[in-house]
């Protein structure tokens, strides 16, 4: 005669089966963020690298369309995708790629760069098409709003006296590390505001090398804020020490 379980010990099984998930699910949820952190760190480096090639074709120069807002991931993508390989129908608000898919241009930690920004995670330091003075006379509303006097001016790799601890590209969110939800360069607004502190990004250098950091490792922008856009003294500076 075979023996059936008792309620008891049903009970027993299930409770087990409960602690067993309660432990296990946080670490699954921490290796599958730790894979798009990889495949975010990846998308980072190709994008560097294609930024190499450009310049290489552009004696030496940074994209500069003469667009104030090519920082915006929407702008600069356009002079930079035919290097990543991702062809192009037409220059628009909205992507337009020939393959149809963000891919490379939008890191699978950002829920929200899909529908706020057409697809595309990433921030190109305003920096390398604006001269240090002009830098150093900015903050974030003149980002926004672009004023008469400032001028979109193309600057080179021989102008960049930290390559290896200046920022040419970085995501806009803290989507990996954050302790509420998920903010920009600016914090959440009204701009700036104190959460631009919270959490870290990965940032890619100038010298094509990515790595992790917090934002409080960041120089401090006029803003008092990790603003990549804006760090004194732009290519001549550093944003990290």
């Amino acid at each position: 005669m075979k023996r059936a379980f008792t309620l008891i010990e049903l009970l027993v099984v299930i409770a087990i089966i409960a602690i067993l998930a309660a432990i296990l699910f946080p670490v699954f949820a921490q290796a599958r963020e730790m894979a798009r952190k990889a495949t975010c760190a990846s998308n980072q480096r190709q994008i560097a690298l294609a930024f190499k090639l450009y310049t290489q074709d552009y004696d030496e120069g940074y994209p500069n369309t003469a667009d104030p807002y090519l920082f915006a991931g929407r702008h600069w993508r356009w002079p930079i995708m035919p290097y990543l390989g991702i062809g192009q129908k037409q220059q628009s608000g909205s992507f337009n790629a020939a393959n149809g898919s963000p891919s490379i241009l939008l890191c699978p930690s950002d829920t929200l760069s899909l529908s706020q920004f057409n697809g595309t995670s990433y921030d190109y330091s305003a920096s390398f098409y604006h001269t240090p003075d002009q830098i150093n006379q900015m903050h974030f509303s003149d980002l926004l709003n672009n004023p008469s006097w400032l001028t979109c001016v193309t600057q080179t790799e021989a102008a960049v006296v930290y390559p290896a601890q200046k920022v040419l590209i970085t995501e806009w969110y803290n989507s990996h590390d954050h302790t509420g939800a998920p903010v920009g360069l600016w914090g959440s607004y009204p701009f700036p505001g104190p959460d631009c502190w919270d959490g870290g990004r990965i940032f890619a250098m100038a010298d094509g090398h990515v790595k992790f950091l917090k934002s409080r490792q960041i120089h401090p922008s006029a803003d008092d804020c990790p603003d990549i856009n804006l760090t004194h003294d732009g290519v001549a500076g550093k944003d990290v020490d």
